[in-house]
């Protein structure tokens, strides 16, 4: 199972900001339970709360009354560099020669080892691992004294992913790389209540527009720094370079909700037409498609329309597991997993069972569960793919940074995997099938997972880069 990287929420112009903020990151849960946190400014002042764990459990009404004022940033965090701690939480927030300013990011910037050695040799300071404070420090570091112009000469120097969140006393700056690896919308709250025409919203999934009933305006594009202040909304380009996008496919395989639109495509018909192409590329006899939940779900409903094969939910989810639960002292073998997942007994035993989860990275998660379906007497247990294997590490935001730790690198055929997870058999959607089926053009998209082509150039980017550093101040 794959964990989520980071989302992140803004909104300008409306009273009680802070808490449009917490709903919409409320919505964003999915993307990333280690830390939260909420940025306001009334004009005068920035506000801060930033903690450990999910939103509900982090913010009570004591620190949402805190945080004053009409704009705010918000940040729900799962760490691919940097560790989980509270140093590492957003937004991060800094005095700058500018004034002071607040950031939330989401992805991976690839040259923040070299960036981050040049400017300890200035002298810098930095407080956290995360590879999102390089931000802070080169907006400090930016000859001009105007914001904007800062804020433009900063992320030209960036490489790799990243969708930003700024916000000042003034204003609020939305940026999207260059690549626009990483989803980033814009909104605006007002269409039914006139008194908020003017507020503007950002997101990293469109869908949680609809919690504080914002309409979609468009996509912050590739490349683009919107900025929102009193003189209204202005775009800018952070390169002339013209660059090919190449937007993360996964955020389409896996991390973004079947309801959200990203990257121009609805989430739920990219993963159903999968399931259409899996039933297409691996025509099998079995009694029942059955589908991970929930990733895996709507990419089932499309294999089994496709096929004529009945679904069925032999694996129900627990949706009330929180982050940690205690074991008794005697271990008890795959503890996680059968928190997690309940086989039904009625559906699987006797039958040949077609299982489909949205991707194998690891493998060991995909063990356990062909091991409890194997422990209800199946017949067979097929298992399907609705991703391509995912052969090498990403650097731009998942958490994969390793090639050693890859299933499909470190064995050569769909039979090997098959054997080492416990199924029957193996298949994966092929890259080509993959594209053809949704009708995306495969230029606009990194695929460096499955085919190790990377778009950007890669240096020390290792989720452990900076720690050292805050294992040597025993910082927690």
């Amino acid at each position: 199972m794959l964990k989520e990287e980071c989302g992140i929420f803004g909104i300008y112009g409306i009273s009680e900001a802070a808490r449009y903020v917490y709903l919409g990151l409320n919505f964003l849960q999915h993307r990333g339970q280690e830390s939260c946190g909420i940025v306001s400014t009334n004009g005068k002042s920035l506000y801060k709360q930033v903690g450990l764990g999910k939103v509900t459990d982090f913010f009570d009404e004591e620190k949402l009354s805190y945080l004053e004022g009409f704009k705010a940033i918000g940040h729900v965090r799962y760490s691919t560099t940097g560790s989980p701690t509270l140093v590492n939480a957003q937004p991060i927030t800094g005095m700058t020669s500018k004034g002071a300013i607040a950031i939330s990011h989401n992805g991976n910037i690839t040259n923040a080892a070299r960036i981050r050695e040049d400017l300890l040799k200035k002298g810098v300071v930095f407080n956290s691992t995360s590879d999102s404070e390089i931000i802070l420090h080169l907006i400090a570091e930016a000859p001009s004294s105007d914001l904007v112009q800062s804020c433009k000469w900063a992320f030209s120097k960036l490489e790799g992913a990243y969708s930003v969140l700024v916000l000042s006393k003034d204003m609020l700056i939305a940026v999207r790389d260059p690549l626009g690896f990483r989803p980033l919308s814009m909104g605006q709250l007002g269409m039914t209540l006139p008194e908020m025409v003017h507020t503007i919203v950002f997101s990293s999934e469109d869908s949680a527009f609809s919690i504080i009933e914002a309409t979609k305006i468009r996509d912050v594009e590739p490349n683009e720094m919107v900025v929102i202040s009193e003189k209204g909304l202005e775009s800018h380009n952070i390169t002339d370079r013209k660059i090919q996008k190449k937007q993360c496919i996964f955020e389409l395989i896996y991390f973004a909700k079947p309801s959200s639109v990203v990257f121009n495509s609805l989430v739920y018909d990219f993963r159903f037409k999968i399931g259409e192409r899996l039933a297409e590329e691996y025509k099998i006899d079995a009694d029942f498609v059955v589908p991970v939940p929930d990733s895996g779900i709507v990419a089932a409903l499309g294999y089994s329309q496709a096929s004529g094969i009945p679904l069925a939910m032999g694996l129900i989810r627990s949706h009330y597991i929180g982050r940690t639960f205690i074991e008794p002292s005697q271990k008890i073998r795959d503890f996680g997993v059968k928190m997690k997942f309940i086989p039904v007994r009625k559906i699987i035993e006797g039958k040949k069972i077609i299982l489909i989860d949205d991707s194998i990275v690891r493998g060991t998660t995909s063990k356990k569960i062909v091991k409890m379906i194997r422990s209800n007497n199946p017949r067979e247990v097929h298992f399907l793919v609705a991703s391509p294997p995912v052969k090498n590490p990403c650097y731009y935001g998942i958490d994969f940074s390793t090639r050693d730790e890859l299933l499909a690198n470190k064995l050569s055929s769909y039979s090997e995997i098959a054997e080492f997870i416990g199924a029957d058999s193996v298949g994966y959607v092929s890259i080509e099938g993959m594209f053809k089926a949704t009708g995306l053009n495969k230029n606009d998209f990194c695929k460096a997972c499955f085919d190790g082509i990377y778009p950007t150039r890669i240096e020390n980017v290792k989720k452990e880069g900076f720690e050292g550093e805050i294992k040597q101040l025993h910082i927690r």
